[in-house]
């Protein structure tokens, strides 16, 4: 078995000083690599920008902006098995970047334009062999937007988890199939969640 994981923030440049990003720690990414090799697995991480420590055996891929990190699933992943997108990619990115660093002159615009979706992407290019897990990060109660996610992306499972689980110890999340079943897996450390949802990913294989 072959797993590719992404994980961390992106960042999208403003210009050569800034950036538009968020909150995401890497720690969901770090659990999952290493409950992969505990359990013996190949395991690539294609990895935003992060600054705590990640598994020292794992095959790492740095990136920085949504466009790379699809450059680098698109790539990787057809040498994979399973792909699970753990990173928490921007949605929009400035239309434009600046090449000099902006000056202060009182407000400033920046007009945005949607990433691609790297999931889907994973998708239209996915091979029956091959399975893809997605996270969908939503307020709480939007449950039904990860369901729409699941089918809408072509997802073989996905995770609900509330946004106070980014950049925080523990995750409080549902594992959601296409077939309708929700499996409530409440609140636990993301060490404890990595082991779960590895093994309930590699069961889609058997499914």
């Amino acid at each position: 078995m072959k797993i590719l994981i992404t994980a961390g923030p992106t960042r999208e440049p403003i210009d050569p000083v800034r950036y538009i990003g968020n909150r995401s720690s890497g720690q969901m990414g770090a659990a999952l690599a290493d409950a992969s090799l505990r359990a013996g697995y190949e395991t690539t991480l294609i990895l935003g920008p992060v600054s705590i420590p990640m598994p020292a055996r794992v095959r790492r891929i740095d990136v920085e902006t949504a466009a790379q990190m699809l450059d680098a699933v698109l790539r990787e992943f057809p040498n994979h098995d399973l792909l699970i997108m753990a990173a928490a990619v921007a949605d929009y990115r400035p239309k434009s970047v600046a090449k000099e660093k902006l000056g202060r002159h009182g407000t400033l615009t920046i007009e945005c334009e949607a990433t691609k979706d790297i999931s889907a992407a994973a998708n239209r290019m996915k091979r029956p062999d091959q399975r893809i897990v997605g996270y969908s990060l939503e307020n709480d109660g939007a449950i039904d937007r990860a369901r729409q996610k699941l089918h809408r992306k072509g997802l073989d499972l996905i995770v609900y988890n509330p946004v106070a689980t980014m950049n925080a110890a523990s995750i409080d999340s549902h594992l959601i199939y296409p077939d309708g079943r929700d499996e409530k897996l409440g609140s636990r450390s993301k060490a404890a969640f990595a082991d779960i949802l590895l093994e309930r990913a590699v069961a889609l294989f058997s499914a």
